[in-house]
Order: C-alpha cells, then sequence, then structure tokens
C-alpha cells in the first residue's frame, strides 16, 4: 500500500479519536486484515472510505487558512503583493519574515506566526502596512 494512504488512515483515526486498538478492528472488519502492512492499495483505500463515513474530513493541502479574518486578509494582501512581484518570497514564510523585520524593534518582540497574533492593534498596523505596499505597487486589494 502506498505510504500516503497509510499517512492518511493514521490522520482519520487521530480525527476521530481512534486508539491503535480500534483502528486496527475497524481495518479488521473492513478488510480482513489487521494491518496496514500487509494490505493492498484497494484494501486501503476501503478502509479509508470507512473513516470518512465515520466522520474524517481530509484538510486542504498546504497550510489551514487563520482562524481570524484580518490575518486571513494579510495573507491575501501578501499574496496580491507576491503576485504583481513586489516582494520575492511568497506564502506565510515571506509574510511571517516581513512582520518580524519590520515590527519587531517597535514592538520589542514579534510573533513567528502571524496567525497566532491576539493584538488588534498589531494586526491593523501589519494590514496598514501590506495596503501601504500595495499603493506604491499598484495592486488593487
Amino acid at each position: 500500500m502506498r505510504a500516503t494512504t497509510i499517512r492518511m488512515i493514521h490522520v482519520a483515526a487521530r480525527q476521530l479519536g481512534l486508539d491503535d486498538d480500534t483502528r486496527r478492528a475497524l481495518q479488521l472488519a473492513e478488510t480482513g486484515q489487521e494491518s496496514l502492512a500487509q494490505m493492498t492499495d484497494a484494501q486501503g483505500e476501503q478502509v479509508l472510505q470507512a473513516l470518512k463515513q465515520r466522520g474524517f474530513r481530509a484538510a486542504a493541502k498546504g497550510r489551514a487558512p487563520a482562524a481570524r479574518g484580518d490575518t486571513r486578509f494579510a495573507h491575501v494582501l501578501w499574496g496580491k503583493l507576491h503576485a504583481a512581484e513586489a516582494v520575492k518570497v511568497k506564502g506565510a514564510a515571506g509574510l511571517n519574515a516581513f512582520v518580524r523585520a519590520r515590527f519587531e524593534k517597535s514592538w520589542g518582540a514579534a510573533p513567528i506566526d502571524i496567525d497566532q497574533m491576539r493584538d488588534a492593534r498589531q494586526i491593523a498596523a501589519v494590514l496598514q502596512a501590506l495596503k501601504g505596499m500595495c499603493d506604491r505597487a499598484g495592486v488593487e486589494y
């Protein structure tokens, strides 16, 4: 069986709160095989489908969206700036580096990840800086 299918089964079991014994019992009931290593690709897919029927939802590839709308907007602005080639490093890594470089001295410390920020004033300052960059680059937001 493919390693990606095995990983998905383990992620699904963890998401559903299944311990190892319960997961193995499910596998045995669905395929007649207790061990993932002994299953074929089709049997692995069968187990995955059974987990989906029990409520497993696979997350989209990549980074999960930010919990707060204002930090999601910061990601959107950063993506627009990257598409316009106004910034070199795309994605969360570039945005987080920008926040640290721009605000660390004035704030005394900057978060490692913008999605962990909770201070609305600091997030507003980041958004204002990004909007200013968009204005200078001719990017609509």
